[in-house]
């Protein structure tokens, strides 16, 4: 049997969720170029706080570390 491939969404992998990002807007409307830019920006802020946190000899993220 041959392997089964996996789809890839067409966006690629995101961290954020677009229906709650949406959901999460009041009074604008979200471009589709507006879901990428804000992953990007949430991976950095992850990367940052992950920094933070191994340079405090933790394994743990904090609040603190964003």
């Amino acid at each position: 049997m041959a392997a089964k491939k996996t789809k890839k969404a067409a966006t690629g992998d995101l961290i954020i969720s677009k229906s709650r990002t949406k959901a999460a807007v009041k009074k604008c409307n979200v471009s589709s170029d507006f879901y990428p830019a804000l992953d990007k920006a949430v991976r950095s802020l992850i990367q940052i706080a992950e920094s933070r946190a191994t340079g405090n000899k933790r394994k743990t993220l904090r609040p603190q570390d964003l």
